[in-house]
């Protein structure tokens, strides 16, 4: 098994590409041990000494080091290793009765419903394809009086380039097809 890694904008995060379907529908995030629990990949990769979030893809796996003077080129064999280790074991990636994370609450109000389905058009289409690419993902939370809410994941929570790509990225896109957005804000 070859299992590719490339770099992200995070310099904390890197993006491991097993060649095969990590989740084959929605997406999974671990940010402690205790979220870890319900994966035995993630926990596998939380037992790697350095390592303090994972995030799934379709077909990605992001790995987000700790900032405790932890470096890639010690952290890296490991998860490596713990990741071929449980694709070859033929174990599944969420435990039996797991279910991948779905959308969660959403807030706005029935009069904007029209606005809320054109940006979440714009996020499925134009946005969360270019995020997914740098090891994250991006989702729709809510929107009151011209204010768009997201949450950023994977790479993308707490990349020093999240807030521009917010702000000159995502908010112009929003503005250019809806002139009633007049900021973007992550959660």
């Amino acid at each position: 098994m070859f299992i590719q890694t490339e770099a992200t904008p995070n310099p904390a995060t890197l993006k491991f590409l097993p060649g095969k379907v990590v989740l084959p529908e929605g997406t999974f995030e671990a940010r402690s041990r205790d979220g870890a629990a319900r994966s035995p990949l993630a926990a596998a990769l939380f037992d790697v000494p350095g390592v303090s979030g994972v995030y799934f893809g379709h077909d990605f796996i992001s790995v987000t080091k700790a900032d405790d003077g932890s470096e890639w080129p010690q952290v890296k064999p490991a998860v490596l290793g713990a990741i071929m280790e449980h694709f070859m074991s033929g174990a599944p990636v969420l435990a039996e009765g797991a279910a991948p994370e779905g959308d969660a609450e959403e807030f706005f109000e029935e009069g904007d419903a029209d606005t809320v389905a054109t940006i979440k058009d714009l996020l499925e289409t134009r946005v969360r394809p270019a995020v997914a690419g740098d090891g994250g993902d991006i989702t729709f939370r809510g929107y009151r009086e011209g204010v768009v809410y997201l949450e950023m994941k994977g790479a993308c929570s707490g990349c020093p380039s999240s807030t521009a790509t917010l702000r000159q990225g995502v908010q112009n896109l929003f503005r250019h097809f809806l002139p009633e957005v007049r900021e973007v804000q992550a959660v």
